[in-house]
């Protein structure tokens, strides 16, 4: 006879079983002696264990895997389950939607597996036959790599299961596949014959199945769908394409599927559950719970600096400091992942590693990013999983994805930029419930220091930046449109409805519908003459006498289908929204010399006559033909850093905090100067080098150009230099709301500089303002600039901006590409993405002159929404209208010290990190050279001897 639930829990805990794995390496499901630590002490009789509800839901089978695998009594759980475990569960059980948000290693990916392999091993039980050849659950994941690793843990409980059934007589098959872009030919047959009742894919696989007229038919039956990582693929056209392909499946689905998001570090809740969910047919959100537990882990949290002196120490001592710190951390933990925020600084922290102390080779450190071979990250990933590696670097490319059971510290490198991506980075370590989260972040300047301080301090206080949906994409509708067209003639209205209930696409119009279809219908003079087809047909159904009747249809009805017999192979081919990239060629324009290669993100930051940094010489951009960009050498100053293009952008929602601390640092340092300062950073997770470094940078800040120079959220502040050494006015903005919104700030102001002071301007973006620079006999009022800009003319102004410059270029490639204007494979040919380009570039001047034409509008409004951050901007110059926001003028004789960074952008000779740091010496000796360097004595002295204004004076 069956144990109950309780009586399970009961005998397990008194009898201290389960030496397998923490209840909290859930999501790994895989025995590890070496991890496991045994069970906690407790009285089984006095304690109140949680969990005998929820395991009295379970088969029997499936009850006494779960104990036998996980009975093992946590304190911080309260019983057996993880607490997303136990509340997801149930949920899943009942037929309910659910976004589980919960940190990484409290097992929420099982949750959300539980109730589903529970239900199919009951139905199996309960039926002659078992289940039916078609799949139950697809489980969906941003990553190949994430989908591997769940299918080899899927594994564990499959068979457990299964040999517990067999002990009672019952043999019960439940399959589970993978099937991705690397699944060949003739496993995917063998999926036709033996389906999988539990299908492991990715979003753009989803989509081919979809249209795969016999695999289609496989899904018909599929009653849950899981999502990992949603946060991941919500906030880009990858998780639009998604979304329209969870409500293409709901059409062809016997019965609404139950939908299970799982999130590590998400918000707002309400709008990823209802991304998850999508709309019914009447518009409103379907039905969902949330299982909040995404701080139930107790995190270890604190940040270091190398010096308090990031600018006189010497850039060998800040080095060798760090790479010292780094040693010591990594020989006192047993596997330590090191994250850097890019490719190249994952390389070279290795390489340093490995070239400064013995210990460290291929067999026991290993480095992980995108660039490298399948092969090579598969290696550092299986050394992940079995623990032989001591230290691996990385980029971004193991934020998600793989478990780590034996990590246990997390190091990152520099700001990662959000607190939801330090979240998701630290969490990595200490894969269970019953350990800590240990992580440390090294500041090496002083703008990331003031950047990670404020970032750690709301992090631990439960702080996550908000995640943006892309709305309305037109490229990705196309796509599903033609891809439901290619299934079978359908009404417009069934295809719009279907459109709509995709969370992207609720405020969908008809006038952008409109649009769309006559795209769509190539209803453009000229366009089927550029090789620009129509991919669908609109049109009435005629009277049963009439040339174009469906019999499926009332006469009159208003349908669509496909155009063209190859509409199937184009589709199944072209596909999907990563775009490709490549990089151009450098070459000079005379001579046509080879210079080297520039990523094609970089050009994102070019403009006309920008100086850059390549091999040791500098060169002047002019033009991009396709894939080769043409320069001319120069001597002038570089304009643009060369690492520009990779580094992460600073999410706005911190970068408001940032404005916040800084508002509330200097009330303490008006009141009580340094010291005070001192002692409320002290509150912090910061070391001591990062305390007395923030509070010297802004005393000097406020001793050397006066409170009001400092950038708050009620202040944004205009710093102008006149460089005359150079002959140069430049500007210093200091906005903290990050690159997104500075870049596109900066372009708006630069456009009115421009045409007010007929020159060109120079611009140089960073996460915590924007410089400007234009000749010295030319003047302008940027603060009033500022003031003046009407938050309603932003997006057309910002429009106009983009004209003509590379970044749109590269955007009407890959949105024209996504909208399959332009065929990357076509009757066995692929086009590469430099070919891409010049098909696009071809087209550019022909679209912009068509009116209202979806691609085209789609390209601007994926440049100014989702990488300029519009709102952001409307937000902020809103609130300068309305006198919430002040803007403030200083002029300086030399850069104030929370310019140093920005000016270092526009500085002559920084190529090198040692010309930087002189570069920063000589700002500071200037600064010092004012307040005089009386240190902490003088801290109260003065009201800054730079000259202010605001816009009321």
């Amino acid at each position: 006879m069956a144990q109950s639930g309780r009586e399970l829990l009961r005998s397990a805990a008194a009898a201290a079983e389960a030496t397998t794995d923490d209840v909290t390496s859930a999501d790994d499901a895989e025995t590890d002696a070496a991890t496991a630590g045994g069970p906690f002490d407790f009285d089984p009789e006095a304690v109140e264990i949680a969990d005998a509800d929820v395991l009295d839901r379970l088969e029997p089978a499936v009850r006494e895997w779960w104990v036998d695998q996980f009975g093992r009594y946590v304190d911080q759980n309260g019983g057996f389950f993880t607490p997303p475990q136990r509340e997801a569960i149930p949920l899943v059980d009942e037929g309910t939607n659910a976004l589980v948000c919960a940190p990484t290693g409290s097992g929420k990916t099982l949750a959300s597996f539980t109730a589903i392999l529970n239900d199919l091993f009951r139905r199996g039980r309960e039926r002659e036959d078992g289940l039916d050849n078609a799949v139950y659950c697809l489980y969906i994941s941003p990553l190949k790599s994430l989908a591997n690793d769940i299918h080899r843990n899927l594994t564990v409980p499959l068979e457990g299961i299964r040999e517990r059934m067999s002990d009672r007589g019952t043999d019960v098959d439940v399959r589970h596949a993978i099937r991705h872009g690397d699944t060949d030919s003739a496993e995917r047959q063998r999926m036709l014959h033996e389906t999988p009742h539990i299908l492991n894919t990715t979003p753009e696989t989803l989509a081919i199945l979809l249209n795969a007229p016999k695999f289609r038919e496989k899904l018909r039956s599929v009653e849950y769908v899981i999502v990992d990582e949603i946060h991941s693929l919500a906030e880009n056209k990858r998780g639009t394409h998604l979304s329209v392909s969870l409500e293409r499946l709901e059409e062809l689905v016997d019965t609404s599927p139950t939908r299970i998001g799982c999130s590590a570090t998400v918000e707002p809740l309400s709008t990823m559950a209802e991304f998850l969910v999508g709309r019914d047919d009447a518009g409103e959100p379907r039905e969902y719970e949330i299982v909040d537990t995404r701080f139930v882990r107790d995190f270890d949290l604190r940040l270091e600096c190398p010096t308090d002196d990031l600018i006189h120490t010497p850039r060998s001592e800040v080095q060798s400091g760090f790479y010292d710190r780094l040693d010591e951390l990594i020989r006192a933990h047993r596997n330590t992942l090191v994250f850097t925020n890019t490719r190249s600084g994952a390389e070279r922290v290795l390489e340093n590693l490995r070239g400064r102390f013995d210990g460290y080779d291929e067999a026991n450190s290993g480095c992980h990013h995108g660039s490298l071979a399948k092969e090579r990250r598969r290696a550092v990933e299986e050394g992940l999983k079995d623990g032989s590696l001591d230290v691996v670097t990385t980029s971004t490319s193991l934020e998600l994805g793989i478990d780590m059971p034996h990590l246990d510290l997390v190091v990152q490198v520099g700001s990662p930029k959000s607190a939801a991506s330090l979240l998701q980075r630290v969490g990595r370590a200490g894969h269970s419930l019953g350990q800590t989260v240990e992580g440390r972040v090294m500041a090496l300047d002083r703008d990331e220091l003031v950047e990670c301080a404020v970032m750690l301090q709301k992090a631990e206080n439960g702080f996550v930046d908000r995640v943006f949906v892309p709305e309305k994409a037109q490229d990705v509708a196309a796509q599903h449109v033609y891809g439901m067209a290619i299934n079978a003639v359908r009404r417009e209205r069934d295809v719009l409805r279907t459109l709509r209930r995709a969370y992207p696409y609720r405020d969908f119009s008809a006038d952008d519908w409109e649009q769309l279809l006559r795209y769509l219908t190539a209803d453009y003079d000229g366009l089927e003459e550029k090789n620009v087809y129509a991919k669908v047909w609109r049109d009435t159904n005629d009277p049963p006498t009439g040339d174009h009747h469906h019999e499926d249809f009332d006469v009159g009805e208003h349908l669509i289908g496909k155009r063209g017999r190859m509409a199937r192979v184009i589709y199944m081919t072209n596909i999907g929204t990563i775009p490709d990239s490549f990089t151009c060629e450098v070459r000079t324009r005379q001579g046509d010399e080879w210079v080297g290669t520039l990523d094609e993100n970089y050009l994102d930051t070019l403009e006309k006559g920008d100086v850059f940094v390549l091999g040791g010489q500098r060169f002047a951009y002019r033009y991009r033909r396709g894939s080769k960009v043409y320069v001319d050498p120069t001597n002038a100053r570089p304009t643009v850093p060369s690492w520009f293009s990779e580094r992460l952008p600073l999410s706005y929602d911190l970068g408001r905090e940032i404005a916040t601390f800084q508002s509330e640092l200097l009330d303490r340092l008006e009141s009580g100067g340094r010291p005070a300062v001192r002692e409320w950073l002290r509150e912090f997770p910061v070391d001591e080098n990062a305390v007395r470094a923030i509070a010297r940078l802004f005393d000097e800040q406020r001793r050397y150009a006066g409170p009001e120079s400092i950038a708050t959220d009620a202040r944004v502040i205009v710093e102008e230099e006149l460089d005359r050494e150079t002959y140069k006015r430049h500007f210093y903005v200091h906005s903290t709301y990050g690159r997104r919104f500075n870049d596109g700030l900066s372009r708006l102001v630069a456009a009115q500089c421009a045409q007010r002071s007929n020159a060109n301007v120079q611009i140089a973006v960073a996460d915590n303002g924007f410089s400007l620079s234009m000749p010295l006999n030319r003047k302008v009022d940027v603060g009033a600039i500022l003031r003046d800009i009407d938050p309603d003319s932003v997006r057309s102004a910002l429009r106009a901006a983009l004209d003509g410059t590379d970044l749109l270029k590269r955007y009407f490639r890959i949105d024209a590409t996504r909208a399959l204007m332009i065929l990357k494979r076509y009757k066995g040919y692929e086009k590469s993405a430099a070919e891409q380009q010049v098909s696009a570039e071809m087209l550019l001047s022909f679209a912009e002159d068509l009116d209202d034409f979806a691609v085209m509008d789609e390209t601007y409004r994926e440049i100014v929404e989702d990488k300029l951050n519009v709102a952001a901007i409307e937000e902020v110059l809103a609130a300068v209208q309305r006198g919430e926001v002040d803007v403030v003028s200083t002029q300086v004789d030399s850069p104030t010290p929370r310019a140093f960074g920005l000016a270092t952008l526009l500085a002559s000779d920084v190529v090198l990190a040692d010309d930087e740091s002189a570069v920063l010496q000589e700002f500071h000796a200037r600064v010092l050279d004012e307040i005089g360097d009386d240190g902490d004595a003088g801290s109260d002295a003065g009201e800054g001897v730079a000259r202010a204004s605001s816009g009321d004076s």
